[in-house]
C-alpha cells in the first residue's frame, strides 16, 4: 500500500424518503427536516434531505470494509453540503501517507463522499493500521 493508491469505493442510493424514515427510526434522529416535506419547505428547503450521519456511516463503512473495524484508528470528517433525496452518493478514499505510530505501520487515507453531479458532501481522513492490507484487506 503506497500513497496515491485508491481503496475500494462504496455507493449509497439513490437516497429515498423511505431510507430517511428508516434511518430516523434506527438512529433516533427524528428531526422533521429529514422526514417532513412541509417542515422542510417552511425552513426554506426545497425538500427533505439526508441526515448527515447517514452519509457519515457509509463513508466510515468504506474504510472498515477495506481495512476492518479493529484497524480503523481514527476518522475525521467534515460536512460540506447537503445530500438530497434522489442523490447517489459515491464514497472514495486514497492513501496519502504511510507512517509509523508507536511502532505500528499506519496509513492516512483521504476520504470523500460525492453525489452524481460531482458535488462533495463529506470530506475527511482516516488513520488505519496497515498490517493486514498487504494481503488485500482484513475483511
Amino acid at each position: 500500500m503506497t500513497p496515491d493508491t485508491s481503496i475500494p469505493h462504496l455507493v449509497l442510493g439513490p437516497v429515498t424518503r423511505a431510507m430517511l424514515a428508516l434511518y430516523a427510526g434506527a438512529s433516533g434522529d427524528h428531526n422533521p427536516i429529514h422526514i417532513d416535506s412541509d417542515y422542510a419547505a417552511a425552513a426554506g428547503q426545497k425538500d427533505v434531505f439526508a441526515q448527515g450521519m447517514l452519509s457519515y456511516g457509509v463513508l466510515a463503512r468504506t474504510v472498515t470494509e477495506w481495512a476492518g473495524q479493529t484497524d480503523l484508528l481514527s476518522l475525521d470528517v467534515r460536512f460540506v453540503s447537503i445530500t438530497h433525496v434522489h442523490d447517489v452518493v459515491t464514497c472514495t478514499g486514497t492513501i496519502i501517507e504511510r507512517f509509523d505510530r508507536d511502532g505500528e505501520g499506519c496509513l492516512r487515507v483521504a476520504l470523500r463522499a460525492a453525489v452524481q453531479d460531482g458535488r462533495t458532501t463529506l470530506e475527511g481522513e482516516a488513520i488505519v493500521r496497515h498490517r493486514n492490507l498487504e494481503q488485500g484487506g482484513s475483511q
